[in-house]
Parts: C-alpha cells; structure tokens; sequence
C-alpha cells in the first residue's frame, strides 16, 4: 500500500524576484501557523487515549490508597492526642495536622467521622466554614464574570458551576448579540452617506472575492476528482476517497488543504503557487486568518475541555507534549507520599515516638521553609 505524502504549500522566492512580497511573506508565515496549529491538534487527539488509560489505571487506584491512608492518619493522630506525656505545643501542633489533613479528606472519604474530629480540633464547625467559603467563592465568581448566578445556585457541585456559567455567559453573549444587532438595524435605517455606500460596497465586493477564490479552488478538484468519470475502480475508490476530503475541506472553508488536494493531485506545482497575483493573495490570506482563529478556538476548547475532565486548575498550561511527562510525575509523587504514610503511621506506638516524629516534622518544615527563602 503507497502512503500519500502531503506536500507542503509555501511560496518560495525565484530567479527573477528573489525577494519575496509582504502579501507572499504573509502567505506563507499563515501557512506555517496554520501547520503548526494542525500539529498540536494532532498531538492532541494521539495523546488523550494513552493519558486516560494511564490515569484511569494507574494514578485514581493510588489516590484512592492514598486517601485511605490518610483517614487512618487522622485517626491516628487524634488517638495519640489523647495520650499523656504531651506538651501544649506538641497538641496544638497535633490539632493543626488534623485539621489540614482532615479538611481536605472530608468531601473525598466516605468516614463520617472525619468531620467530627475536625470539628472537635478545630473548634469550629465544618459545614459552616464551608458554606461561607462557597458564599465567598461564588461572590468572587459573580464579580470576576460580572454574573448572577443565583440564590439557588450549588457550589457544591461542579457541574452545576460550570452549566451555569456556561448558561449566563451565553444569556450574556446572546444579550450582546442582540444589542448589536438592534444597533446595526438602526444604523441601516439611516440614510447612509456616499462614502459609507462605497466602503460597504467594497467591503461586499471583497467578499464575494474571497468566496470566489475557494469556489474557483475547488471547482477544479472537482471536475478532475469526479468519480463516475474514473473507469478503473481502484483509482475510482481513490478519487471518491479525495473528493470526500475536498467536499469537508470547501464546507469547512480549509483553503489550505484544498490547495495541498491540488498539490497532490498534481493540478498545480511550485510555479503555479509562486506566482499567485496579489489581488489573489490578499483574498487567500483572508481565508487562512480565519482558518487561523477557527483552529485556535478548537485548540482552546480542547485543552479547557482537558482540564476540566482532569480537574486540572484553568490557569495552569497544558499541551500534548507535556501531560504524560506531568502524569509520570503524579504517580511518583503519589506513590512517595503512600510510602511516608506507611512509615509515619508505624510511629504512634507510644508517646516517645510520637515526640521524636513531632521534632522531625518540625525540622523538615524549617528546612523547607529555608529552601523556599533561598531561591
């Protein structure tokens, strides 16, 4: 079986115009954007599997030991405050563990009693505390997306944060829309002025143009693609398999994969794509901007939809190149942090231990708290 090699669509300088006009430099720096925008789609839609298999199958098993291990901790800890033999110190020191770790375990671990030992630590009341942290948090998301979202609204689930945020922006952007177009209604209504007429007309007429070079690309593929024309059927099977490519690429307005179509069916050469009129190089660069854009906010839904799956904070930057590599690391680190909880947990033996473990954790939290001065 032959593979198809796609060739590359670019203007290359020539012998009598060794320099390239800023309409072809534009050309193709859109090209080479346009490629790199495919490549990280592609690197995208081969590496999704693998990280979900992965994830699936190695790290949600780990964090799952991992938080067992740390409801025994909490448990651990409060019976060792119980002992005697304590300072003050070495207690509130104990308490503070408790509530760190109990704090975070609560939502994730089915132990019902998690919430009561924070409480009792604490001295405060965990249902409180977390209402007025969601109250705060949804305050906070009101004013950065300039929403209401409701006195129903859970911030419990997020789901229900991102339908609803989802539904306002869109209540938001139809509003706009709306707007908008009230605006441009009126504007119309108006009598426009023969300098307004002309910039209309010009802008129409451009594109119209820029319609035109597509329809002109792909007219030619299509007369020379047509499949009931072929008789030999492999060749046949062939061009309908290319038509099929050229039909999404015309619906989908992909100026670029229709003039590689023609590449490879060898309808044009270099020649013929170096010398390409201005005026039709300023029609062909519109297209590919907005192949451009179109390409980066398929990119951007991609990656947010990632994040989103994998509970990954929006701020933080992901690419297809870097995410098993970040994967890798999580699963070292939690199986690190499995071990250190197998070993701290064998320490509550008795108060002497418990003093030493103490003096130990003080000292790693110095130390990193020296590293964090040092840089």
């Amino acid at each position: 079986m032959t593979k198809t090699i796609r060739q590359a669509v670019s203007i290359a300088p020539g012998h009598n115009k060794p320099n390239l006009s800023r309409g072809q430099k534009a050309f193709n720096t859109l090209i080479r954007q346009i490629e790199k925008r495919r490549e990280r789609l592609r690197a995208w839609e081969a590496v999704r599997p693998t990280f979900q298999k992965r994830y699936v199958d190695e790290l949600l098993p780990l964090v799952r030991e991992s938080t067992d291990l740390q409801g025994k901790m909490v448990h651990r800890l409060d019976s060792a405050w119980e002992q005697k033999g304590l300072t003050k110190t070495e207690r509130r020191t104990i308490s503070q563990l408790i509530t760190g770790l109990a704090g975070d375990l609560i939502d994730e671990s089915e132990d019902a009693q998690l919430k009561v030992i924070f409480n009792k630590h604490s001295r405060s009341d965990y249902d409180s505390e977390a209402a007025a942290e969601r109250e705060d948090m949804k305050t906070a998301l009101e004013a950065m997306l300039g929403i209401e979202l409701g006195d129903d609204f859970d911030m419990n689930s997020p789901d229900e944060v991102l339908q609803r945020v989802h539904a306002s922006m869109e209540e938001q952007q139809a509003q706009q829309a709306a707007d908008s177009h009230a605006r441009e209604e009126r504007r119309s209504k108006r009598k426009k002025s023969a300098k307004q007429l002309a910039a209309q007309a010009q802008k129409d007429a451009e594109q119209a143009e820029v319609s035109k070079s597509i329809r002109e690309v792909f007219r030619k593929l299509a007369s020379a693609l047509h499949p009931d024309r072929e008789a030999d059927p492999m060749e046949r099977e062939r061009k309908t398999a290319l038509m099929q490519r050229a039909n999404q690429a015309y619906a989908r307005n992909d100026l670029l994969t229709l003039l590689e179509l023609q590449l490879e069916m060898e309808h044009i050469d270099q020649g013929t794509i170096n010398d390409i009129s201005e005026g039709r190089l300023k029609h062909y660069n519109k297209v590919l901007k907005e192949q451009l854009a179109e390409l980066d906010e398929e990119i951007l839904h991609i990656e947010f939809g990632f994040k989103e799956s994998y509970g990954i904070a929006p701020f933080i930057d992901v690419s297809p190149g870097t995410v098993l590599r970040n994967l890798t690391n999580d699963i070292a680190a939690v199986r690190q942090g499995i071990r250190e909880l197998e070993t701290d947990l064998l320490v509550f033996q008795d108060v002497k231990q418990i003093k030493s473990w103490l003096k130990q954790l003080k000292r790693r939290q110095a130390s990193v708290r020296f590293d964090e001065m040092s840089f």
